[in-house]
């Protein structure tokens, strides 16, 4: 299956369901590679829907100290992006129809040659790029060989946009659009409720993509919000990678409690959302 039939399954499923598409974010290699594999079957057995992955960056600007904590243990342990690209090879096996997306910087993207590493990306897999520090304004910097190696490249949809910007992301995000209810860094508490949601009208308007709310989901409740909101899918990955920065000494309770939230939060995403829409 191709990259833009599984996520335009996925989303068929849902939306068939009136459920939201459920796609946890953890970072590859951490807390080393065999436990990083681990953790993803956790994620897909207890109800992933599809995976954002990230590859390990010294300088992750758009997420807060949960995540950039993360990033420490594979760097310290000179788990590669070679090694971080291997290693989703390995999940794409295992699990042929899941949607994988990968979030990534500019600089990793760049430091290979940005053919070289789209080439691996698609070679191993991957369906989706999301480069968190390349705005849609940038994205001649690699829509053209996104395209050309079967990948679909992901913009973010922050909240305050022109409606000049938000057209140009529904013009060039593809598989999925990633929308932030709010601005800041993930992984940090912001009432739901102040989340804006005018901007995804727009959005739809301007024919996007699926829409996919990351920030500010960490429990059942924030997830009724989103559907509230009108998203399509949702993403968490502070409070997953909360779990691992907590217990990755102890993987058998860091993996029984990555399982039981993931399930937590499927459940709240997979429930009927029809009446609330």
């Amino acid at each position: 299956m191709g990259a833009s039939m599984r996520y335009q399954t996925m989303f068929d499923k849902s939306s068939a369901n009136n459920h939201l598409a459920y796609i946890p974010f953890v970072i590859v290699g951490d807390p080393n590679e065999e436990l990083s594999l681990h953790i993803i079957d956790q994620l897909v057995e207890n109800g992933a829907d599809g995976l954002e992955l990230g590859l390990a960056f010294s300088d992750p600007v758009a997420d807060g100290p949960v995540i950039q904590q993360a990033a420490l243990r594979p760097l310290a342990n000179n788990f590669s992006i070679e090694a971080g690209l291997n290693l989703i090879g390995k999940v794409r096996a295992k699990y042929p129809d899941l949607p994988i997306g990968l979030l990534t910087y500019a600089n990793l993207v760049f430091a290979q040659g940005v053919e070289t590493f789209f080439n691996k990306c698609h070679k191993v897999g991957i369906d989706s790029v999301l480069v968190a520090d390349c705005p849609v304004k940038e994205s001649q910097l690699f829509a053209q060989t996104a395209e050309d190696c079967s990948l679909q490249l992901v913009f973010i949809a922050p909240p305050d946009a022109s409606d000049e910007t938000l057209r140009q992301i529904a013009d060039n995000s593809k598989g999925y659009t990633y929308v932030l209810s709010r601005k800041g860094i993930t992984g940090t508490e912001v009432a739901a409720t102040k989340a804006k949601t005018d901007f995804l009208g727009k959005l739809r308007e301007f024919n996007s993509p699926p829409l996919v709310q990351g920030f500010g989901i960490s429990e059942p409740k924030h997830v009724f919000d989103a559907a509230n909101a009108g998203v399509d899918g949702i993403i968490t990955g502070s409070a997953i990678v909360n779990l691992i920065n907590q217990h990755y000494n102890n993987p058998q309770i860091m993996l029984e409690r990555i399982g039981d939230y993931v399930r937590s939060i499927a459940q709240a995403a997979h429930t009927n959302h029809a009446d609330t829409a």
